[in-house]
């Protein structure tokens, strides 16, 4: 009853909002990156393409770990205390670490990558018009003010349905979107709790945890993104071609996945809860 309840915190609204404007910004480089590339690439290098694009993206969350595990080491209130006078480690459970340095850092990086967007043309001349003449070579930005002039003219919500209805009625790419939410839902799961997993059951350190994630979980997803885009170039698959490719290679991953069910470790003997006082 001595104890003053804490005022609560808000700050929690500026990192919601942050995240928002993150995503915003994130969303219209993966369909429209790919859609560009598609457009503007030879049709054999598309796949080695998109596949460096995703690539990088997973090395992008394995250099996040690994930033984060160097901020974890930092005490939170760096540059605001004298860190001579902390008595705690990282070990200690009290510890808190300066995690706000790692989104100053991200967002200075994220802002000088997206400078040289600005300089992208609005088209290019694709390959197989690169011999035709000078008119041919310009019917693209034809097409691209009409689809500007089209979005002004008619209401934008409308359009938006149509296009959604027109999406979500594709059999195929509604199967698609169902099997990246389902890959994607577990993926997240596990980047998120197997840190706090291996912090209880090997005690290792917040900073510890993140670096191993970073380091071991990341860079094969990577690797193996790089290298799907590479034999679907040598072979030069179809869709079926990389529909079989995909299926395959999803069932081995799936079947190995299935063996963290038999990796555990005891429980903790703790008095009043796994065994009796």
């Amino acid at each position: 009853t001595a104890c003053e309840k804490e005022p609560p915190s808000y700050m929690w609204i500026y990192i919601l909002l942050g995240n928002m404007l993150r995503g915003i910004g994130e969303t219209p480089i993966t369909p429209l990156g790919i859609s560009y590339l598609d457009d503007f690439a030879k049709e054999e290098n598309v796949p080695v393409y998109v596949g460096c694009l995703h690539t990088i993206a997973m090395l992008g969350p394995m250099f996040g770990f690994l930033l984060g595990s160097l901020c974890a080491k930092l005490y939170v209130d760096i540059g605001f205390v004298d860190l001579g006078t902390i008595t705690i480690t990282p070990q200690d459970s009290r510890w808190v670490g300066a995690w706000w340095l790692g989104f100053l850092i991200g967002g200075v990086l994220s802002f000088l990558a997206a400078i040289p967007f600005c300089f992208l043309p609005k088209s290019l001349k694709k390959p197989s018009e690169a011999n035709k003449d000078k008119t041919s070579s310009n019917y693209s930005p034809v097409i691209i003010s009409c689809i500007f002039q089209s979005q002004f003219t008619y209401p934008f919500l409308s359009d938006f349905y149509i296009s959604l209805k027109k999406l979500l009625s594709n059999r195929m790419y509604f199967t698609l979107l169902c099997c990246s939410l389902l890959q994607f839902s577990s993926f997240i799961g596990f980047l998120t709790y197997k840190p706090k997993y291996m912090e209880q059951q090997y005690g290792q350190s917040t900073s510890k945890s993140n670096f191993l994630i970073g380091l071991t979980s990341l860079p094969p997803v990577g690797l193996g993104i790089f290298l799907g885009g590479l034999i679907m170039k040598k072979y030069k698959m179809g869709i079926m071609g990389a529909t079989k490719f995909a299926f395959t290679m999803s069932f081995f991953a799936y079947s190995f996945t299935l063996l963290h069910f038999f990796v555990g470790c005891e429980k903790h003997v703790v008095a009043g809860m796994t065994v009796s006082y």
